[in-house]
């Protein structure tokens, strides 16, 4: 099974795999809590693959310092 969107494009937007991994959860808890999403129609039927959705479509992003 191959996963969407893949982890060499998500690290193109976010470098750093636990930073990719931090933001992705907390995104989760937050739409579990809200049930917002920054994009329409997810493939994704889980809260992380939505998250990892919004990072690729570059709807979340990492503020750098």
């Amino acid at each position: 099974m191959m996963l969407e969107p893949s982890i060499d494009a998500l690290q193109e937007k976010v470098r750093s795999k636990y930073t990719l991994v931090t933001l992705s959860a907390r995104r989760a808890r937050e739409m579990r809590d809200t049930q917002k999403f920054l994009i329409e129609n997810p493939k994704s039927l889980k809260y992380v693959g939505k998250a990892l959705e919004e990072i690729q479509a570059e709807k979340l992003t990492v503020k750098q310092d």
